[in-house]
């Protein structure tokens, strides 16, 4: 029986594992892509229906050659799911050129080249989900964000611009706002006195993902905020 194929861009040990385990769970065939297989060719041995892809989201070349492989491989994609990021830290005098173009690279510039691979084939059938991950640093320039909220504030626009071009088609793009620390062990490492309230669960974005994923059209939900119950805002 043919599976539902989900596409998580941007697999590590967090959000983006946590994604792609939710999707096998729920019946999916699911591609993981990072720039490595480091990581994702164990995660792929331990899901099911998984397969691991290496792909530089920066590379138009690489992109358009690694969803080739996934629609042979799997078929044609019903979600996608960017949660591929990056960020050099820093003010505007300690970052260089280089350092924001790589930081727009990763964030918007990719969220675009992986987002048309599936576009028309999702016109064609007036159905699939686009969600992009994405963080509070879009709505705000702190002094040491100088590349990552304007990569952020990028992504948010295309996102925004993508939703209003695609949801007539049939086409649901969402953005899931990250607002607070992801519960990873090198975070826990480096706040260990932070209580378990503290963090943002992988498991609980997982759920919000694959709930917006399922929801009816007549309700959608452009941009919603996953933050913990404690978080300040």
């Amino acid at each position: 029986m043919h599976k539902p194929v989900c596409v998580v861009v941007g697999v590590g040990p967090g959000n983006g594992a946590a994604i792609a385990d939710r999707f096998t769970t729920e019946g999916y065939a699911v591609a993981l892509l990072a720039r490595t297989t480091k990581f994702t060719d164990d995660l792929a041995r331990k899901l099911d229906n998984a397969k691991a892809y290496a792909c530089d989201v920066t590379s138009e070349s690489d992109v358009a050659s690694t969803f080739d492989r996934i629609r042979t491989e799997l078929g044609e994609v019903e979600v996608l799911v960017y949660n591929a990021g990056s960020s050099v830290w820093g003010d505007v005098e300690s970052i260089s050129a280089a350092d924001f173009e790589s930081t727009w690279r990763v964030n918007a510039w990719g969220a675009l080249l992986v987002a048309k691979q599936i576009i028309q084939t999702m016109k064609r059938s007036a159905k699939g989900s686009i969600i992009l991950i994405g963080a509070t640093a879009s709505r705000r320039g702190v002094a040491r964000t100088a590349a990552f909220a304007p990569a952020k504030a990028a992504q948010r626009s295309l996102a925004e611009s993508m939703a209003r071009s695609l949801w007539p088609a049939g086409i649901h793009v969402a953005l899931v706002i990250i607002d607070g620390m992801v519960d990873l062990e090198n975070t826990r490492h480096v706040m260990p006195d932070k209580p378990d309230s503290f963090y943002v669960k992988p498991a609980d974005v997982a759920a919000t993902v694959h709930w917006l994923s399922q929801q009816p059209s007549s309700a959608w939900a452009f941009e919603i905020e996953a933050r913990p119950f404690g978080e300040a805002w």
